[in-house]
């Protein structure tokens, strides 16, 4: 298999782990990933025929929406949260930007051995600093809530192995095994939408709940 394609609107060619890159996907369809033998199962669990079978399971109850990013946060713990619908969920120990979170992790390799800048687009550098490096959460499983709402699961991929964020008043999020993402099933996300979210309930620090939604007339979503 050389192509993985759906609804192509990008081209990138990367080599290695893309999950930096579909981790905050560009606000439109999903891209087109080229010469796929070059790039690691996108899940890391799975050989490569696998993690295509798992990603068609979210995109056959909502292709539009697959990948698409959404961030919230939680002031009360100090915790940002990076949705990649259908794929995964970064939580981190800090209030951090919109624009910075829209900004893959540099996971990946350029393709060619080509002069910097290697990419068309900015990346953020991997980092060991705990207030900057994600709790990684990949996608489990999908189902229906009701008529109009389904539910993604996503469960922790490993520990971080990092100390919690020295911030004052931080809490850490190593407790947390499972991130559950609600979202509409009856309004697909229309191309270059942003949508927001709510921290609905973290249960005993074990499990977070967010919902999706449409974003707020004066909510500041750059």
């Amino acid at each position: 298999m050389n192509v993985f394609s759906i609804r192509s609107q990008i081209k990138m060619d990367i080599r290695g782990d893309a999950s930096g890159f579909l981790s905050a996907h560009p606000k439109t369809p999903l891209l087109s990933l080229h010469h796929l033998e070059h790039v690691d199962p996108i899940y890391s669990s799975m050989d490569r025929f696998q993690s295509i079978k798992q990603l068609m399971k979210a995109a056959d109850v909502d292709q539009p929406r697959l990948l698409q990013q959404t961030i919230c946060h939680s002031r009360k713990l100090n915790w940002s949260f990076s949705i990649s619908w259908g794929y995964s969920v970064h939580v981190y120990e800090n209030i951090i930007p919109r624009s910075i979170l829209k900004t893959p992790l540099e996971t990946f390799r350029p393709w060619g051995r080509w002069k910097p800048p290697f990419y068309i687009f900015n990346t953020r550098p991997l980092s060991n600093d705990p207030c900057a490096t994600p709790h990684v959460f990949s996608f489990k499983d999908i189902k229906k809530i009701n008529e109009t709402e389904v539910i993604t699961n996503y469960s922790r991929i490993a520990s971080r192995g990092l100390p919690t964020c020295g911030i004052a008043n931080n809490h850490s999020a190593e407790s947390v095994s499972r991130i559950e993402v609600v979202s509409l099933t009856t309004k697909p996300t229309q191309n270059g939408k942003t949508e927001c979210c709510d921290v609905v309930e973290i249960n005993g620090m074990e499990v977070a709940k967010l919902k999706l939604r449409d974003c707020m007339d004066d909510e500041l979503i750059a």
